[in-house]
């Protein structure tokens, strides 16, 4: 399936590479006749992609929708969200003008497809268990490390006892001296790295609490944690999804960071005011 047609419906997007080729071929399918789906029954649906009713219905379940009718319905508002919307690919002929407002817009648009998935109630539960931690380590590589870098930085300012790792052989050290009471953030794009996914279950076993940061609902990631926050950024030529995704994960780290200065609004102030002051003092 094309990026542009998959772009249309984040929900299939951020599950698509989980799902079984029956599922696949039922996915295409919604997405090539999503103007037509909503007179279009679970019965016509297994016939025209050779799957069953079961299937479909099983599919439905895995995108977050009760059943088919459930399913319809969040197609029929993501159709309507979308509207007449152009291409925002990039092309080789297109003008620096051009390339500049279809990076902005695939930006705007894969933070409104993360508003979309996002779980508030387990954005929520994060931001407690974030709160509540005894020691937080963060473990992501390649593009992800810069995100984990972020959080460290921006959470060191409540006080946190945190710290990122972008070495796999650290990751793995610093989850064998996990314990209960700490947690764990792993960021990954596909939620399928195995080297963060030894150091993220290593630190389970030692009663570690997993908050994972992904692209992918479906992921060995988001199957093995507690918590887990979704974001997707959208691919065009000449940037990956990956790299997409980074400016979305770095959007839900911010969600994470308002929430619990939120909930601890003094301590947070405080801490501010002694950061600045210690900072103007080493200023010329």
């Amino acid at each position: 399936m094309a990026a542009e047609q998959m772009d249309r419906f984040p929900r299939i997007r951020t599950a698509y590479g989980s799902l079984t080729k029956a599922e696949k071929r039922i996915a295409d399918y919604i997405v090539q006749h999503m103007e037509h789906l909503v007179e279009c029954t679970i019965s016509e649906v297994a016939e025209d992609t050779g799957t069953s009713e079961i299937t479909v219905s099983r599919f439905c379940k895995k995108l977050g929708c009760s059943g088919w009718q459930s399913l319809k319905i969040a197609v029929a508002v993501e159709q309507s969200a979308e509207g007449g919307a152009e291409s925002t690919d990039i092309h080789v002929d297109d003008s620096f003008e051009s390339i500049t407002a279809k990076i902005f817009r695939n930006i705007t648009d894969g933070l409104q497809d993360t508003l979309k998935l996002l779980d508030y109630a387990a954005v929520e539960r994060a931001v407690e268990t974030l709160i509540g931690a005894k020691r937080i380590a963060v473990y992501g590589v390649g593009n992800s490390a810069n995100v984990c870098r972020d959080i460290e930085t921006r959470f060191l300012r409540f006080g946190m006892a945190i710290r990122a790792y972008s070495d796999t052989h650290m990751q793995i050290t610093s989850a064998a001296l996990l314990g209960a009471g700490d947690v764990v953030i792993a960021v990954s794009h596909t939620g399928d790295t195995v080297e963060i996914l030894e150091s993220v279950k290593l630190a389970q076993s030692r009663g570690a609490v997993i908050i994972a940061v992904t692209s992918h609902a479906r992921s060995r990631l988001a199957r093995v944690a507690e918590i887990v926050l979704v974001g997707m950024g959208r691919e065009v030529h000449y940037r990956s999804e990956a790299v997409a995704s980074r400016l979305v994960h770095l959007a839900i780290v911010d969600v994470l960071y308002a929430g619990i200065a939120r909930q601890i609004p003094e301590q947070y102030r405080e801490n501010l005011r002694n950061m600045r002051k210690v900072i103007a003092e080493h200023r010329l």
